[in-house]
């Protein structure tokens, strides 16, 4: 066993993983990496981790599962969700389901390890009236039906009546690697 705390990442982008695992063993953590909630219900049969990155949006599934899944298995466990795919309903599902923190890409090491020291909120965060535009209110929106319907596309696309392509277009224009 070793001194080090043991961080898991969950991200199926296996050199974005592969970056955040280099940079995490530079400051001395033990890390794992899963790209699917497979490899994280198998790793959590003999292991339990201090601390998880987990995405957003994983190929065969949502984050959330994970971040339930991992919450369930350790309720001690400092989970950060991190995504390219922020939304405000995404955020407060995610703190709902055990995240401690929620993360919008591009975040480098030093914000996902403040992140890991901050445990409560802060109840002095300046308050503002916020100009929110209206295309900020359409990516709220579809970045919420995408959530309910589990990251899938065609379904979203279906539910916002939007066509699927056009939906896929505004997807890539605001992916965030």
């Amino acid at each position: 066993m070793s001194d080090r705390p043991l961080l898991l990442i969950v991200e199926d982008d296996s050199h974005f993983a592969r970056t955040l695992q280099r940079s995490f063993e530079r400051r001395d953590y033990e890390v794992v990496v899963a790209s699917s909630l497979a490899e994280v219900e198998t790793l959590l049969q003999s292991r339990t981790a201090d601390y998880a990155v987990v995405d957003l949006k994983l190929t065969q599934a949502s984050g959330l599962t994970c971040v339930e899944r991992l919450h369930a298995h350790d309720a001690d466990m400092i989970i950060i969700v991190l995504t390219g795919y922020a939304s405000i309903v995404t955020a407060v599902q995610a703190i709902k389901l055990g995240a401690t923190s929620y993360l919008a890409k591009p975040a480098n090491t030093d914000d996902i390890e403040r992140a890991f020291g901050t445990l409560s909120g802060d109840a002095q965060v300046p308050i503002g009236e916020r100009q929110t535009s209206i295309k900020t209110i359409e990516w709220e929106r579809i970045n919420e039906v995408l959530a309910d319907t589990d990251f899938n596309v065609s379904a979203t696309a279906r539910r916002l009546g939007m066509h699927r392509r056009t939906l896929a277009r505004k997807l890539e224009k605001r992916r965030i690697v």
